[in-house]
Order: C-alpha cells, then structure tokens, then sequence
C-alpha cells in the first residue's frame, strides 16, 4: 500500500481550494487500509463487482467535476438556497453518469458525488459572497441549500425507485438526504471533536471511520443486512473503540462483514467529506 497522502488544512491554501480537498478525500479513503467490509488496498471487502482499479478509475471520471460544482456555486451565489440546489441537479446527475461510464455500470461514488457536490457548490457561493470558509459556515450552507429534502423527496414521496426511498418508506431511514439537511450532524458531533485524538495519519482516519459506523444509520448495511445487519457493525465498531483497537482488529471484522455480505458504504461517504471538513479552520 502506498503511504497515504496527508490533506493539508485548507486555511493554509489562498483560497481554499475545496475541489482538491474532495478529490483527495476520495483518494485516502479508497487507499485506507483495512476498511471493514469495505474495497481497499488488500481486498474487495463484501463487493464482488467492485475493486481498487475499478474506484481510482471512477475517482478519475468525477474529479474533474468538483470544481465545476465549486463554479456553478459561485454564478448561483444570489440565488435563493432552494432555487439554487435546482441548478444543480442536471450537473450532478451529469457527474453520476462520467462515474457510469467509467466504472461499466456500477456505482462506485454515487453517494460521495452528492455529498462532496453538495461542499463544493455551497463553498462557491460563499467564496463569492467573500465569505472565509470555515466548517461551521460550509456545513450551515449546505443545510441551507438542502432544507425540506426529506420532506420533499421522501415523505411526500409516493413511489419507490431507488432504495433510500424504499428504506425510508420501511423504516424512516433517511440516508444521505438527512445527513446533508443537518448540515452533517453525524460527523460534526462524533468525529471531528475526536480527529486529533490519534497522531498517526492511518490510524486517525480508521479510527473516524469506525466512530461514523458506531453511530451511522447506513443505508448500504440496512440494504443489505437489515436492522440486524445494521445493528451488528455498530456494536462490533462501539467495541473496538472501546478496547483500544489494533490493525488486527480490523482485518477480523472485515471477515465476519464479508461473510455476512456487509459494507458500510454510507460512513465510507462520511468519511470522505470528514477529511474535508477537517482541513477547514473550526
């Protein structure tokens, strides 16, 4: 595995540049070695038809696109948060499918697209306001831009095409949509206040990547394993926090998520746009 390379804080780039920053979140999330049930640099975790040249090569089709969405936050800096999140939808949309093409088919990044989209697009229109990125204004932004989605989008929501609307309709899981509509609640509460409790850059991110699954509602787990399945990985994760966890710890998950099919890809996405928000001054 090659050394990680280490996000440095935006504060000390003029101006911050947000689209590198998820770029190269997506990059250390997809090279951090051993992700429990997640595809790394040892193994393919629970997914048969995804592996690490399949995710570099998707990270290559979408990268190009954050600083088309930091742009397109920056001419829609006016616009009202609602009639703003309209303009860029077709751009996403459009993302989604560069990631398609590039991947065959399979959906690799589709949650990492809306989420780091969504910080590029809300860190344009406050560039352009000439307002200083900070995590707190970043975060109030994109829950500005995403208020009422989970209203709108799910529970007035009668049909059931994509599974979050099917595991909303089920059991009131609201995905990606609520993460974003809290402005990242999750992560603001349970990881950041924790990332500089390990010195080690590798162990830092496993460690918030196992906070995000102790806590995480992941639509991916409940997708594929249910509540039980959902329910399993944050208890196993809750325990390994507790017993100081080591490397070995997490190879051992990896192959009770394998055989019982898990990954949790949700706090995966979570992860990547923890980095983000990490390189930004609190």
């Amino acid at each position: 595995m090659p050394g990680l390379p280490v996000i440095k804080p935006a504060y000390a780039l003029t101006p911050p540049n947000i689209a590198m920053l998820a770029e190269q979140a997506l990059l250390q999330e997809i090279w951090l070695t051993p992700k429990p049930g997640l595809v790394d640099a040892d193994n393919n975790g629970a997914h048969r038809d995804m592996d690490l040249p399949l995710f570099l090569a998707s990270i290559a089709a979408i990268a190009p696109w954050f600083a088309q969405f930091f742009c397109a936050g920056q001419q829609a800096a006016a616009l009202p948060a609602g009639q703003a999140l309209a303009q860029l939808r077709p751009m996403g949309l459009a993302c989604e499918q560069a990631m398609f093409t590039a991947t065959a088919g399979v959906n690799t990044h589709k949650g990492g697209i809306f989420s780091l989209g969504l910080l590029c697009f809300a860190a344009g229109r406050l560039t352009q306001r000439s307002l200083p990125l900070s995590r707190k204004r970043l975060c109030d932004e994109v829950a500005a831009l995403c208020a009422g989605m989970v209203r709108r989008e799910l529970q007035h929501s009668r049909r059931q095409a994509t599974v979050g609307e099917r595991l909303f309709q089920r059991y009131g899981l609201t995905g990606a949509r609520g993460e974003t509509e809290s402005g990242f609640a999750t992560i603001r509460r349970h990881v950041l206040p924790y990332w500089h409790q390990q010195q080690d850059p590798t162990r830092q991110l496993l460690n918030a990547l196992l906070r995000l699954m102790a806590v995480n509602a992941d639509t991916n787990l409940v997708a594929r394993g249910g509540l039980s399945g959902l329910r399993y990985v944050q208890q196993s994760a809750r325990q390994l926090l507790i017993n100081d966890w080591q490397i070995s710890d997490l190879s051992a998950m990896n192959d009770a998520l394998v055989a019982r099919n898990l990954s949790p890809g949700g706090s995966a996405d979570l992860l990547a746009v923890s980095m983000v928000l990490a390189a930004l001054p609190a």
